[in-house]
């Protein structure tokens, strides 16, 4: 379904609107009295999130609940310009978590108000990730629509200030640990095997990768280690018990299947054409890719150009790799950043803004939010790892990956994850129907 949406809620010039879209399914509401599950979008294609949901699913049967998953402005469909949504800062001025947030204010008065049966039913947002943090912030800013909020792997510290910028790489180093201790090591040795071959054999780097486009110079071969710390930092975030395609498509425990090509000491070419082994497995696990594109991203259907300018305004998120042995010397400068963002994006980003915006640590007056993390998850790094009030509860799943939780039942589940999702049913009874439901 479709709503139509201001583009700007907080200014009163700008009197353009655009239509956001909604998915809605009715099938297991109780129309009299029955809650609201809301997904907060974040920075992708609705359908994708409702389909990777599953936890929703699972549980609104058992609530009665129905299920709205809104789509973040800027991404999916939900475009305010149309096809010149990016094609210009002044187009891109309203993609802001506080404009997405007024958008499912409104959305949510707007169905309780049209909806039959819905005006008394309580809210509970729900969302992983980026979602995750709106989910949370939703409550934090309208407390009046929102009964309570399930905020999966949300890192609302990864901010400056608020969490070491070292942690998300020592997680990631930490999840690779499970597979061996000597792959670990050889990631760390694989760097500078990779370096000591400028200037003279970058040939062999682009046929061992199997790389769409050849690695010819310094540059070339920077943008490859870069390209490389991303995809073992993806590789962590995905870390599932089971096979599943979030991103890619992916065999189960991929940290581990990534270390069996690196479970022996290596060096040099050998070393290199093993971790070569271990990213073929994460671009090209069903054999079908004639060659790995580092220009694209596998990262599903997420929206990069849009969480690009995101992340170069208000979504700052040091990270550093200080206190790791698995990666090569990776610095947080904000002027460099700032400058970068310049450069690509034609703005420059607010250090402080979301710590100022949404509390910083002092969260404590906030209530009826559940965060939850996986500890293979590097964004746990930047989470809320301990319950803050009774109200304010934290579910550490330490053989869970990112929101896992959020993800629908599995025979492969650990004993953990179905613990931290029937603790979070339990609590979502007590915000509903009060004690002892």
């Amino acid at each position: 379904m479709y709503m139509t949406q201001n583009v700007d809620h907080f200014g009163f010039d700008n009197t353009q609107t655009y239509q956001q879209r909604y998915l809605v399914s009715n099938q297991f509401w109780n129309d009299d009295g029955g809650p609201i599950f809301f997904y907060t979008g974040n920075e992708g294609d609705i359908a994708w999130f409702c389909n990777n949901t599953g936890f929703m699913w699972d549980t609104a049967p058992e609530f009665k609940a129905l299920l709205v998953f809104a789509e973040h402005r800027y991404y999916g469909e939900s475009l305010p310009y149309g096809k010149d949504s990016y094609a210009n800062n002044t187009m891109l001025n309203y993609l802001t978590a506080e404009q997405a947030m007024a958008d499912f204010a409104e959305l949510i008065k707007f169905i309780k108000q049209t909806v039959p049966g819905a005006a008394k039913s309580q809210v509970i947002t729900m969302g992983g990730s980026y979602g995750g943090m709106l989910s949370a912030w939703m409550r934090l800013k309208y407390p009046n629509l929102v009964l309570g909020s399930l905020a999966a792997s949300a890192p609302i510290w990864q901010f400056e200030g608020l969490a070491p910028c070292g942690s998300f790489y020592e997680v990631v180093q930490r999840t690779f640990q499970t597979g061996s201790q000597q792959c670990v090591d050889n990631i760390a040795y694989s760097w500078g095997a990779m370096t000591s071959l400028w200037p003279g054999d970058l040939q062999f780097l682009g046929e061992t990768f199997k790389l769409c486009k050849p690695i010819e110079d310094k540059y070339a071969l920077s943008d490859l280690l870069d390209w490389l710390v991303e995809v073992l930092g993806n590789i962590a975030m995905v870390d599932y018990p089971y096979p599943a395609s979030f991103l890619e498509p992916l065999p189960a425990w991929p940290a581990k299947e990534f270390c069996k090509h690196l479970s022996e000491p290596l060096k040099d070419k050998a070393l290199i054409a093993a971790v070569a082994e271990g990213v073929k497995m994460y671009f090209n696990y069903t054999g079908q890719a004639s060659c790995i594109n580092m220009s694209e991203e596998a990262t599903g259907n997420l929206g990069d150009q849009g969480w690009g300018y995101q992340a170069c305004t208000e979504m700052v998120m040091p990270m550093c790799s200080n206190n790791t042995n698995m990666f090569y010397n990776i610095d947080w400068d904000f002027s460099s950043y700032a400058a970068t963002c310049k450069y690509e994006h034609g703005v420059m980003p607010r250090e402080n803004w979301i710590s100022l915006n949404y509390w910083g640590k002092d969260i404590k007056a906030a209530s009826n939010i559940i965060f939850s993390n996986g500890l293979l998850d590097p964004w746990s790094g930047g989470g809320v790892l301990e319950s803050l009030s009774p109200s304010l509860v934290a579910i550490q799943i330490p053989s869970g990956a990112h929101h896992l939780d959020l993800r629908g039942k599995n025979p492969g589940d650990p004993a953990d994850v179905i613990a931290a999702r029937q603790q979070e049913k339990n609590i979502m009874k007590n915000w509903l129907y009060g004690p002892g439901r």
